[in-house]
């Protein structure tokens, strides 16, 4: 039974908007913190901890069918200390429990529940639980029930449960921490190409079978072998698969950007959230397609490139700059009703010629194609949109065209999904590095003025100058105070990206104040590799290494990569050593399973070879400085790195002469080609 009176618990004082969401709830939620830890210490109560995030689909089921149920809240406020927590907020909270959650039960997912002893030590944990027995789950009631009998009747047992677990988990986590033997050689990267081609599917594109997550590392490396071991079928898996994802439901294909995932094989049925972090990543990815494709299939990629970016600046950008975190699956109770169409709906929206286009083109049907089994849709007839049918005639074209702007403005007029408006500095760095790649390759302004205001903003908001501290997450005038790798490592990849694309000294400037921070607080020299958190993190059961590249890259691979680079640039040889520790301290697993680490391999790839430097002298502000800079990057050559002669560059660069007339030289080692003036000449010297 639901209940009937508007409760306001202590998550109304928090910032997170999935904790928000929560805060009218029955259930008596703390915050993750001292004041819930000592109410379970001082009333021996065991802690039901659940972790989700504002725009996870399951987390608003499990939430409609338990969490605002009076008789659920009842038995949690009775015998448990129940704590909520975002997993965007709080990765590291979130990693440790994942990981038990996953080793127990052999699967892991939001929204994630687990039981812990008063010392947060975890005894029992799975994701979601039904209000009835189903799907060979007890029911949530039920389980709550058995645990607090449990608690009372066999508490010594459950807490030496608890013991042993966290002893085997740390035990884990600790040789994962290991500096592992092995030599770091050019076959490791052949062997891991050979992987993932076998992963291919060759219908669809994508690697691996459904559901299909982008994780946009995994194709980028491939483009890397490719290069490197000139491997053209290997490239053309990456360009199929980009043509088939961009073609997709998982696409919007009226707003611009990608959802996290599809469903099915065939990138139909997305899961309709979409993530800041995914739509990041595959702009990189489009903008390596764009550079590596044939000039019959480069429009194509880049207006993928230009319609997620201006998704982004349109729908997720706060008025200052920051980039907003992710938006719902579901709108007014419905997934996918925000961006699903049926036929008599677009037949009555559209003029009869556009409605025969729109339709061959997008596949409409009567019976629709959300289909998808695991999310069922409530409403008939439903169309996720496609493109079906490719070819569209000359005469047909401007009838696509005026058929989509009313589309999008009939659209315009629903009830958008919820927005996750936080802004974290972890995926904003790596937005922020989309927009200052995007405008290095394709040269548009636009995309350097939202990455430079981007930086502005997260400055201002998150980075305190006179620490060197940067802070994880910003809302409403308010940061938090969470340390975490993630956020300095991905905004040093933005920043670095960022300085690469303008040549500004003050972005290089602050990328070596964030490298020395990062290493100051989350490197271990013993081992290599980098802690998750800082070491002064005290509501942390373990200290963890994230070494898996998932949807989202591993804080180590980010920072290993960055640190390479940012070493070529500067010539400082403690960022080269901390990234070479990192990468040894991964050899075992590059051997086992390079699938896990695709991003880390990018990192071997670039550490392998001599980098390229391309350094441009001049004065940055010029227009023929800013063409050598686009043709510097208009080139896929990932193992290079562009730089200045002005600020903190390494010796030679820094050498050249400051005329204003701008220069480019093509260096590897200590030798250089003669320099050119000529976008076209520095674009061939890099082709070679």
């Amino acid at each position: 039974m639901s209940s009937t009176t508007r409760h306001t618990n202590r998550l109304a004082r928090e910032k997170s908007p999935y904790l928000l969401q929560h805060a009218h709830n029955p259930v008596d939620w703390f915050p993750w913190g001292d004041e819930a830890f000592a109410k379970a210490r001082a009333e021996n109560k065991p802690i039901f901890l659940s972790i989700g995030y504002s725009t996870c689909h399951w987390c608003h089921v499990m939430e409609r069918e338990s969490f605002e149920t009076d008789a659920a809240a009842a038995a949690l406020n009775r015998d448990f200390v129940s704590i909520k927590v975002d997993r965007e907020e709080r990765p590291d909270v979130d990693k440790i429990y994942m990981t038990f959650v996953q080793a127990t039960t052999g699967a892991g997912g939001w929204p994630m529940s687990v039981f812990l002893t008063p010392d947060l030590k975890p005894f029992y944990g799975g994701t979601y639980f039904p209000p009835e027995p189903r799907y060979g789950r007890p029911s949530f009631i039920q389980l709550v029930e058995r645990l607090a009998e449990l608690w009372r009747e066999r508490r010594d047992d459950l807490v030496l449960n608890a013991e042993q677990t966290h002893a085997q988990l740390s035990d884990m986590l600790q040789s994962q921490s290991v500096h592992s033997a092995g030599s770091l050689e050019p076959e490791l990267l052949r062997a891991a190409g050979g992987a993932f081609k076998e992963m291919y599917d060759p219908q669809h594109g994508g690697f691996g079978r459904a559901p299909k997550f982008p994780q946009p590392s995994q194709p980028q490396f491939l483009l890397r072998y490719a290069h490197r071991f000139g491997d053209e079928a290997a490239k053309q898996m990456v360009l199929h698969t980009c043509e088939r994802m961009a073609a997709g439901g998982i696409h919007d294909q009226l707003g611009g950007g990608f959802a996290r995932y599809s469903v099915d094989a065939e990138w139909l049925v997305p899961h309709f959230e979409k993530m800041l972090y995914d739509n990041a990543q595959l702009v990189q990815l489009y903008l390596d397609a764009y550079l590596v494709c044939q000039p019959d299939q480069a429009d194509a990629f880049a207006a993928v490139v230009r319609s997620t970016l201006n998704y982004v600046l349109r729908d997720m950008t706060h008025p200052e700059g920051g980039f907003y975190s992710a938006e719902d699956a579901d709108s007014e109770g419905h997934e996918g009703k925000f961006y699903c169409w049926t036929h008599d709906e677009l037949a009555k929206l559209l003029a009869p010629e556009e409605f025969n286009v729109v339709a061959d083109h997008f596949g409409i049907t009567k019976q629709g194609n959300f289909t998808d089994h695991s999310h069922p849709s409530p409403l008939p007839g439903q169309n996720v949109l496609s493109i079906v049918n490719p070819a569209v005639t000359a005469d047909d074209q401007p009838l696509l065209e005026s058929a989509k702007a009313k589309m999008i403005e009939a659209r315009a007029q629903r009830v958008r999904p919820h927005l996750d408006d936080k802004v974290l500095a972890s995926w904003n760095g790596l937005m922020l590095g989309a927009f200052a790649r995007a405008y290095a390759v394709l040269g548009d302004t636009t995309y350097r003025a939202a990455a430079e205001r981007n930086l502005s903003f997260l400055r201002a908001t998150l980075w305190d100058a006179e620490t060197k501290t940067l802070y994880h997450r910003w809302r409403d005038g308010e940061r938090d105070a969470v340390q975490l790798l993630d956020a300095y490592a991905f905004l040093l990849r933005g920043v670095v990206e960022l300085y690469e694309a303008t040549l500004t000294p003050e972005h290089l400037e602050f990328a070596i104040e964030l490298a020395d921070a990062m290493l100051a607080r989350f490197f271990d020299p013993e081992n290599g590799g980098f802690w998750q958190s800082a070491a002064s993190a005290s509501d942390l059961i373990l200290r963890v290494k994230d070494d898996t590249d998932g949807a989202e890259p591993a804080g180590n691979s980010v920072a290993t990569l960055a640190l390479f680079k940012l070493a070529a640039i500067t010539g400082r040889e403690d960022f080269r050593g901390a990234a070479e520790k990192t990468l040894q301290a991964a050899a075992a697993k590059f051997a086992q399973a390079p699938q896990a680490l695709p991003y880390l391999l990018e990192a071997l790839d670039f550490w392998l070879d001599e980098p390229a430097r391309v350094a441009i002298a001049g004065e940055p502000t010029s227009e023929a400085f800013a063409a050598l800079a686009h043709a510097a990057h208009s080139v896929f050559a990932p193992n290079k790195i562009v730089l200045g002669n002005r600020g903190p560059v390494e010796p030679f660069a820094a050498a050249l002469p400051k005329e204003p007339s701008p220069a480019a030289y093509v260096c590897a080692g200590q030798s250089c080609k003669p320099a050119t003036s000529s976008p076209r000449e520095l674009r061939a010297l890099l082709a070679r």
